[in-house]
């Protein structure tokens, strides 16, 4: 199998994803920004057009982040990074949900619709009047997880999941794009601080982060 990679948040979620579970793949480069992934020869594989994907052996191609990495998991159980039984599994899917809804897609579509306006405008349906609005949304989302956090080292408790990946990575982006965490916010802070701290963080960063000028 080979995963298909380029920069972007995405993509370095499934890598530190990769990092954490101590899982080497095969991987092929995709031009992000030069928009290699909206044309033929990948849309014939991932109609969706999104990074990253998974591409077996056999042809087939597993598109969605957060899909790769359950069917990742399921093939590497250890260490659990959705969950080891039922419950855990819920709960990661339960917080993950909630992360998606209140704060990345968020976050992400106020990026597309304003700074990100001149990449995205040509690859989708942007509403640059929306963005201040999507913006302030996260920030509703942030605080309100704040309080969700209080007396927990990770989003799930004690443990780290993909929903601590998807967030972390969203906002380490984001950071660089005008869209922080209020210092305001102690625990969602505490808890930034302790996900970039770990050594798939800085594993996980793309090449050319640097030159982007964003985490990805």
């Amino acid at each position: 199998m080979k995963i298909l990679n380029s920069f972007g948040p995405n993509p370095r979620m499934l890598r530190m994803f990769l990092a954490e579970k101590n899982i080497t793949i095969d991987a092929v480069e995709h031009d992000l920004m030069g928009a290699e992934n909206r044309g033929d020869a990948y849309v014939s594989k991932n109609p969706g057009g999104q990074m990253p994907a998974l591409e077996l052996d056999d042809g087939t191609v597993i598109a969605e982040t957060i899909v790769i990495c359950d069917y990742l998991e399921e093939l590497n159980p250890d260490p659990a990074l959705i969950g080891s039984n039922a419950v855990e599994r819920a709960e990661t899917r339960m917080w993950n949900r909630r992360i998606e809804q209140k704060i990345t897609e968020n976050i992400y579509n106020g990026f597309r619709f304003s700074e990100g306006l001149k990449l995205f405008e040509n690859r989708m349906r942007c509403l640059p009047e929306a963005a201040s609005g999507l913006k302030a949304v996260a920030q509703d989302g942030l605080t309100w997880l704040d309080k969700q956090m209080d007396g927990k080292t990770f989003i799930c408790g004690d443990r780290v999941t993909i929903a601590d990946l998807v967030l972390y990575c969203c906002t380490d982006f984001a950071a660089g794009v005008g869209q922080t965490i209020s210092s305001d916010l102690k625990n969602v802070s505490a808890w930034f601080s302790r996900m970039d701290s770990r050594p798939s963080a800085s594993a996980s960063l793309h090449p050319a982060a640097d030159k982007v000028g964003m985490k990805g």
